[in-house]
């Protein structure tokens, strides 16, 4: 009866510790610690790499058409050290850059107006609506015969690929300020601008980050589209090149780069929130 005791208080004593160990890996919304989320976040990387070099090696997939990743990255440093991808690289980081912000610089204001006042809203949001519908790529042909196979067919796809979605994010964000900011500052006598520039905005700015980091994602979506259309630079033309002469490692090599800089770009992102907006909780960046 006594070892019984014993081990049923040993149990009881070791129930809470138990339970306490699985509320730290599945509590609802509670954060975690950073070593935990940057060994976490590097394994699913190894796994994934891991698991990719295991079936080429086995033989479960045809190295021709999915080359192992030690492969895919030394031919990643070939193309950067001899064929000169740097470049390439950088001509798309501008193609993104220069059109997102073409598409920044239209969609913050409007979407802010439309959010913010309900003529402006019931004015441009038919035309808005309509427009996200519309697939980007379908406009090329028209975007070749307007703007030529130069630049300006590039950036103005991408622009449009992304300007009428992140002009609805915003709006919706600016409409969900909440209504009492907006109530009070008008009862102590404040018009139109002093509460767009110091209520409605402030408020809504860290929102707009937000809105502006995923539909930059988007943009890389476009990316490869936008360059696989009459072009001898860009990442994507890269990868067309590696398709017509069935170079894969090239064109996966490609799609690393996308990734690892869209991870950049994504991180940039995330520090100038934490930057900008520090009061803003860190589960809502």
């Amino acid at each position: 009866m006594q070892m019984q005791r014993a081990s049923r208080s040993q149990v009881l004593a070791r129930a809470p510790k138990e339970k306490k160990r699985q509320a730290l890996w599945f509590e609802y919304l509670k954060p975690i610690p950073l070593y935990w989320t940057l060994t976490l976040g590097a394994a699913v990387w190894v796994l994934f790499f891991g698991l990719w070099e295991l079936a080429a090696a086995k033989g479960w997939v045809n190295t021709l058409f999915m080359p192992p990743p030690h492969q895919v990255l030394s031919t990643l440093y070939t193309m950067i050290v001899e064929r000169g991808f740097l470049y390439d690289i950088g001509i798309s980081i501008y193609r993104i850059v220069a059109s997102f912000l073409l598409a920044c610089a239209i969609a913050i204001p409007l979407g802010v107006l439309m959010g913010s006042f309900r003529s402006v809203e019931a004015f441009f949001n038919p035309f808005v609506s309509a427009w996200r519908y519309l697939p980007a790529p379908a406009f090329i042909p028209l975007l070749l015969m307007w703007f030529g196979a130069g630049e300006g067919s590039k950036l103005a796809l991408l622009f449009i690929g992304v300007i009428f979605f992140l002009i609805t994010l915003i709006m919706d964000h600016t409409r969900a300020v909440r209504t009492e900011l907006i109530e009070t500052a008008m009862t102590l006598g404040a018009d139109r601008w002093q509460i767009l520039t110091t209520i409605v905005l402030p408020a809504v700015a860290p929102k707009i980050m937000i809105s502006m980091r995923q539909m930059l994602a988007v943009s890389w979506t476009y990316l490869v589209i936008a360059e696989i259309v009459a072009s001898t630079t860009g990442i994507g033309a890269v990868m067309m090149r590696g398709q017509r002469f069935l170079k894969v490692d090239e064109i996966m090599a490609g799609i690393v780069v996308i990734g690892v800089v869209g991870l950049m770009f994504d991180f940039l992102f995330r520090w100038a929130q934490r930057v900008l907006f520090p009061y803003v909780p860190r589960g809502e960046q």
